[in-house]
């Protein structure tokens, strides 16, 4: 039967979109919360309810799929707040098999950019039916009818049906919490979204009658009753202490359990019930076995559900402990085991992240992602829990069919200011990137290319570097094809430090002339830490720590200053696309630093001779 009293809908779009924006106007525009309590909810600076972790809130971008309900009259509506980048697309897809609709959300100016077409995509192929809001159409350089027109291509090359190519189409301002249907007539609220999800989301057809079946479709945890499961009811009654068979998506086996609590989503928390019926969202504590893709059945009648299926990752880092001299002076430095362990404990909540041992090193541990977004978030995370660790260059996942290597190519969309198009194209071509499309606007130019995923690999620097930081890029997964040939490494060597202690400006004096320094004076460094970008192409060691000779003879120059310049600062992701294949970066609580792996010279000239 169809559940009237509930809608499930999903909000997709390409990063920086607006979908964080919108469910938040949704929420205090709903009626069910005080001002008082947004003033609460909002917490000092930040003024989005839904980015609850901190790096989200940093970063402005949504890392960690959300679960809100909210009520329009006698209806639930369970919203799904979902990430807009790529790296992320693991929690899309398992978010999407809880959705019965989706609202699609395109920026008025931007329009469907790599991420739309994946997360659509998905949508299409899970039978989801699409609201199409407009965003964003304050902007003063918003095409409309333009983009309007794009978003009908873009159903059209993923094959959307008839009924699909009549999509309900809205026109919205997140950010000032208006939409309308009509351009012509003045945007008030968003009551336009809201009689929207009644009348065009579809409600979810369940068997509210049948046997258990629930499949686990994320993982949520809390100190106080261990591990929660979350996941859409598919048919049947989930009730509180109801004994239940775990089937496990892995292997297929059945283990008897039991349910303690069951708790359904009420605005932005959860709050405990007797039972769920079939079409509606909800998590439950008790099973501390479950997994993600795994289903919670009745006890006399297992069956599960199909298994949830996730792209697989493309890029591979080593994960290693942090042995440098420095190691324990900034923060807890990880044993292999106790890297293991956090490791897999990740894996049990983030299903697009894949770890295995290094076959030639047992205490390193090879960890595959989506991109180098999805894995620096994780460093991040094991940072601001106080850990160290050392990490190594990120390599795309090459495949082999035939005994052709292939390897992934991304879509990649840049759109740049006219004046700045030659080094775009430059800095693409070079990198084995192929044009596809471009088109020129009055000011900025729309160009879309395939390249490897390797040439993408430390481009977003270069990219604002070369366009004075005003070109937007985005890219998305496209295809394996085959290995393009390789690509030369980083243009410039680096200064190697040969001392441990501090950096003095007399040494950085002398070498800042001939390099971009990376230290500046009295910071601790060590033997094998890289402190500077030689103006050459080859590495240099060189004694950053060396400190003026005094004498009792006044020189005539003794008065002259000299400007020290200020030293490059790596974030997390500029390391990661710094460094080369015998480099690590260095993360602490408190510091990131450039290493080579082997730290001592007369190592690494053995190790070359042994090479060539």
């Amino acid at each position: 039967m169809l559940r009237e009293d509930i809608r499930n809908v999903a909000v997709i779009a390409h990063v920086d979109h607006g979908k964080t924006t919108m469910v938040d106007q949704m929420l205090r525009q709903s009626g069910l919360f005080r001002s008082e309590e947004l003033d609460k909810l909002m917490g000092g600076k930040f003024n989005l309810i839904m980015d609850s972790n901190d790096q989200e809130r940093e970063r402005g971008i949504t890392i960690l799929a959300k679960n809100i309900a909210i009520r329009l009259g006698p209806v639930k509506v369970n919203l799904m707040d979902t990430p807009g980048h790529a790296d992320f697309g693991g929690e899309v897809e398992r978010i999407l098999q809880m959705a019965d609709g989706v609202f699609l959300l395109v920026d008025a100016a931007e329009g469907p950019l790599p991420q739309t077409r994946f997360v659509l995509r998905k949508a299409f192929s899970k039978g989801l039916r699409p609201v199409v809001v407009i965003n964003k159409i304050d902007r003063p350089d918003a095409r409309i009818s333009e983009v309007h027109n794009l978003i009908f291509e873009l159903f059209l090359e993923l094959g959307a049906d008839d009924k699909t190519m009549e999509f309900p189409l809205i026109y919205a301002s997140g950010k000032n919490g208006i939409a309308t249907l009509d351009l012509n007539e003045p945007a008030k609220d968003l009551k336009p979204l809201f009689d929207a999800i009644l009348k065009h989301i579809p409600a979810p057809d369940a068997d509210v009658d049948g046997p258990l079946q629930m499949q686990v479709v994320s993982l949520e945890y809390s100190d106080f009753v261990g591990r929660i499961a979350v996941g859409k009811v598919h048919r049947g009654k989930i009730k509180k202490n109801q004994k239940v068979k775990l089937v496990k998506q892995k292997d297929g086996s059945i283990e008897d359990d039991t349910i303690v609590q069951v708790l359904e989503f009420d605005r932005l928390t959860k709050r405990e019930v007797d039972s769920i019926s079939a079409g509606d969202i909800c998590a439950v504590v008790g099973l501390d076995h479950a997994e993600i893709g795994d289903t919670i059945c009745d006890f006399d009648k297992p069956e599960a559900l199909p298994p949830l299926t996730i792209d697989q990752p493309t890029l591979d880092m080593v994960f290693r402990i942090n042995d440098s001299p420095f190691s324990g002076q900034e923060g807890k430095p990880l044993t292999s085991r106790e890297l293991r362990e956090r490791l897999l404990r990740e894996t049990e909540t983030n299903v697009a992240l894949r770890v295995r041992q290094n076959p030639e090193k047992a205490d390193e541990y090879i960890v595959s992602g989506r991109g180098l977004l999805h894995l620096s978030v994780l460093l991040e995370t094991m940072r601001r829990e106080g850990s160290e660790l050392a990490v190594g260059k990120p390599k795309v996942i090459l495949k082999e069919v035939d005994g052709e290597k292939l390897e992934p190519y991304e879509l990649l969309v840049v759109d740049t200011p006219n004046g700045t198009i030659g080094s775009v194209m430059q800095l693409v071509l070079e990198r084995q990137g192929e044009c596809q499309k471009m088109e020129s606007g009055e000011n900025m130019t729309h160009i879309e290319f395939i390249i490897p995923a390797r040439g993408l690999i430390g481009m977003k620097t270069r990219m604002l570097t070369a366009t004075q930081g005003l070109a937007l890029m985005s890219h998305n997964f496209h295809a394996y094809l085959p290995m393009k040939p390789n690509f030369p490494g980083r243009a410039n060597g680096v200064f190697v430090s040969t001392e441990t202690g501090k950096a003095t400006a007399f040494a950085i004096e002398g070498l800042q002339e001939r390099a971009t320094m990376f230290v500046s004076p009295m910071e601790a460094v060590y033997e094998g830490q890289i402190v500077g970008e030689n103006v050459f192409d080859n590495d240099l060691p060189v004694n950053v720590c060396k400190e003026k000779k005094l004498t009792n003879m006044r020189s005539a120059t003794s008065e002259i200053k000299t400007v020290l310049k200020q030293p490059r600062i790596f974030s997390l992701e500029a390391a990661l696309e710094y460094i080369e294949d015998d480099e690590l970066v260095e993360i602490t609580p408190t510091s990131i630093r450039l290493r080579k792996i082997l730290l001592k010279e007369s190592d690494r000239k053995k190790a070359g001779r042994a090479k060539s």
